[in-house]
């Protein structure tokens, strides 16, 4: 149901392959906007652990056992990325075989964002729309399908409202 097309796909893939400053825009939100998630993540350790200390828990280990599950589940499933399914390359050449499903980087940037909305309503709306950007990003660049990525956020938006703001 939301699976693109192997013509679609290969429309996606070969638009950015073909037109530099789009490739060079969706590398920027492939490779560098997971950093600014992922280096965030620290910096919102070393807040929490000098300002309430008592969340410090809670921030590492929702985070740890969605990364985890979400792991757990990629080996499970073992779904083909569109490149291996369509036989054809990813916008990066990606390599990587199967665990496509759910998204390990869309789960975790999105966990990672639920911690820092926790924390930190306009850090945590900030990071949620980076987010957004590497989820579509890793469907642009090829090497999740759409139904990947919303698994993937899905997950971390449920455990994080679960987690975070419920329990």
């Amino acid at each position: 149901m939301f699976n693109i097309t192997k013509k679609n796909y290969k429309i996606i893939t070969d638009f950015f392959k073909n037109h530099q400053y789009a490739k060079f825009a969706l590398k920027i939100c492939y490779s560098l906007l997971p950093l600014f998630i992922f280096i965030g993540y620290p910096v919102l350790i070393l807040y929490v652990l000098f300002t309430s200390p008592y969340e410090l828990v809670r921030i590492i280990l929702i985070p740890l056992g969605v990364f985890v599950t979400v792991t757990v589940l990629r080996k499970l499933i073992c779904r083909e990325r569109p490149y291996e399914k369509y036989k054809t390359e990813s916008v990066f050449c990606k390599t990587t075989k199967g665990q496509s499903m759910p998204s390990r980087h869309t789960a975790s940037a999105f966990i990672i964002s639920m911690a820092m909305l926790y924390v930190n309503f306009d850090f945590g709306v900030l990071s949620l729309s980076v987010s957004v950007m590497i989820m579509l990003s890793r469907v642009l660049a090829g090497v999740h399908f759409l139904s990947d990525v919303l698994v993937g956020m899905c997950i971390s938006v449920i455990a994080g409202i679960i987690f975070f703001f419920l329990i």
